[in-house]
């Protein structure tokens, strides 16, 4: 339907949404401002509103994508598939994957106000404590602990009830979340036919597949019901709500759109300080430059983050100067350490017709839930496709560990993930046939890849090469929650529901053809400035995320993660940006009190 890749408005946009939103590049050249904030997705938004809280705090947002504000795919949580490849879409692709026949992936990272968080499935989760712990470890700050961060998890989260205010009694924990936080999530507004086959699974196998009342309270492993960033039927990004109406209309916080940034530039009179960013609004035919009285904080994503530090002459001496860029500051680690997990998509036949190919194959049907949808919030798209989540490990006998060592943060981590979804609501559908997607992941991958440059042009897209598979131990994993996932359904629960397999391959070489062939990413992207000890010969932050070696200049999102928590990563994006505001704050005498 091609009506859903066009933005509909929804409503009127108040004055005082879109007052800050500048129009004239002069404004921004001429005004002083006290940060610069690169990037508006999760950890930039927080950033921004954080700071101020102050009044007498500036800061200047400055966002590549344009604003969210009535984009029907962006609101609509059941429409999110059709935003891969849209004008909302970086649209990244991956350069040849050598363990996966040589195919480029499809990298979809939000182009657009908000980040990914406007164009991700929405799933809520923070991972395992031992992941926080590990991080703990491997900066020696313990301020990254996982009982450290708790009243940033809780500051971030604001837990609502589901589209159709369902009894949730038994679907989640709620001693474990936040109620007065500023992103709204939900439970599951819409029922599905395979809620209560998934749930009597978990009671029938509840050894192999037990179930997790909360996937979020730290301990992480078995299945549990979806929790996702959704409020009243509608998407919680972090645009929407970090800068929704009544923090975007602050005096003192201004946002920049459709504007890509192409350098940080060094200050001429001083050495390894860094608070001017070099911008174009017109694909490099101009470009203009402003400076920050105290920070810039680069909050530009997994991809984008390196890039704009290489360009900028940040980086491997070596690798700069193979593309004439001249080193302004030798980091090596720059682009490197990119983790990602890589995901098989299922396909189950299934002998129903109440999943959501029936939906996305008629027009008709598809125009009169987006109806429902835009009338009453109410319907299937008040939900992501996603309906429950396990994290299992593998047994600890496994013939893998007499090869390498176990990756997990801890004994109570995943190794794999499990997604389950009542069918795909996405273009094209499937000419024929029902389905029951279930996807497997690897939560704790050991391989590891790069970003690098393409070329000196700051506007190319980089190389992105996951290097996916490079490891025995990923490929182990996926065959393994593929064999799982046939244990789950030969469950009684599924009898008479499942009519035929993705695949017949059962030997290690068929199943290695089938994950060859369909194998991508699941768009969880990590690592490359990860962050280190202060006394660590490699990194590219320290704890505090300030660059090393440098002032001026700091790293708020998903590449500073030393390591990839087992967790959709937006929620621990979140948590980073949240203590990053205090880090902020405290080495520049900023009040923690909300004065706005």
């Amino acid at each position: 339907m091609v009506l859903l890749h066009f933005p509909l408005v929804l409503g009127l946009i108040t004055h005082s949404a879109v007052a800050v939103v500048i129009r004239n590049l002069d404004t921004v050249v001429s005004q002083p401002f006290d940060f610069i904030v690169v990037g508006g997705g999760a950890g930039g938004s927080v950033i921004a509103n954080r700071l101020t809280e102050n009044p007498d705090v500036s800061v200047l947002l400055v966002e590549a994508g344009g604003s969210n504000e009535g984009v029907l795919n962006v609101a609509a949580p059941g429409l999110v598939n059709f935003l891969v490849n849209s004008a909302w879409d970086w649209n990244f692709t991956s350069t040849p994957q050598s363990a996966l026949n040589n195919r480029t992936l499809t990298v979809s990272r939000g182009f657009i106000l908000g980040g990914t968080t406007s164009t991700n499935q929405m799933v809520y989760t923070r991972g395992s404590s031992e992941d926080y712990d590990l991080w703990a470890n491997i900066t020696d700050d313990a301020g990254w602990s996982w009982d450290s961060l708790q009243k940033y998890i809780r500051k971030n989260e604001r837990f609502t009830p589901p589209a159709d205010h369902h009894n949730t009694t038994g679907q989640f924990d709620p001693n474990v979340h936040g109620f007065d936080g500023i992103v709204s999530v939900s439970l599951q507004g819409f029922p599905n036919e395979i809620d209560n086959r998934t749930i009597q699974t978990t009671s029938e196998l509840n050894k192999e597949f037990p179930f997790n009342l909360d996937m979020n309270s730290g301990y992480q492993l078995g299945i549990g019901w979806v929790q996702a960033t959704i409020g009243d039927g509608t998407r919680s990004s972090s645009a929407a709500s970090y800068l929704g109406p009544s923090f975007i209309s602050r005096p003192n916080l201004h946002v920049l759109l459709n504007t890509r940034v192409l350098r940080v530039l060094e200050n001429e009179h001083q050495q390894s300080d860094f608070r001017t960013v070099e911008f174009t609004q017109d694909g490099g035919v101009t470009t203009h430059t402003i400076t920050a009285s105290k920070e810039v904080i680069i909050s530009a994503g997994t991809i984008m983050t390196p890039h704009i530090l290489m360009h900028s002459g940040i980086g491997d001496s070596e690798e700069l100067h193979s593309l004439g860029i001249q080193t302004v500051h030798n980091l090596p680690s720059v682009g490197k350490n990119l983790t990602e997990q890589p995901i098989v998509r299922n396909k189950w036949l299934v002998n129903s017709t109440h999943t959501l190919e029936t939906i996305a194959r008629n027009d008709t049907l598809l125009a009169e839930v987006t109806r429902e949808w835009q009338h009453s919030r109410m319907g299937p798209l008040v939900d992501p496709p996603l309906s429950f989540i396990g994290w299992l490990r593998l047994p600890a006998n496994s013939s893998i560990f007499q090869q390498v060592p176990d990756p997990a943060a801890g004994p109570n981590t995943s190794h794999y993930e499990l997604i389950i979804t009542n069918g795909a609501l996405a273009q094209p559908a499937p000419a024929t046939g029902n389905f029951l997607t279930f996807s497997t992941s690897v939560s704790s991958p050991t391989s590891r890849g790069s970003i690098t440059l393409n070329s000196s042009n700051p506007l190319e897209y980089p190389l992105i090469d996951f290097n996916l598979f490079s490891t025995t131990f990923d490929r182990f994993v996926v065959r393994a929650a593929f064999r799982n996932t046939k244990k789950f359904l030969a469950a009684h629960s599924w009898d008479g529901y499942i009519l035929s397999p993705p695949t017949n391959a059962t030997t290690n070489e068929e199943l290695d053809e089938y994950i060859n062939q369909n194998a991508a990413t699941e768009n969880h992207p990590v690592g490359t400035a990860a962050m280190s000890s202060k006394s660590a010969a490699y990194g590219v932050v320290d704890p505090d995320l300030r660059v090393k070696g440098l002032s001026g200049l700091r790293i708020v999102d998903a590449s500073v993660f030393p390591r990839l928590p087992a967790a959709h990563t937006q929620v621990p994006v979140y948590i980073v940006a949240e203590r990053a505001a205090d880090l902020i704050k405290d080495a520049w005498g900023i009040s923690k009190e909300d004065t706005a």
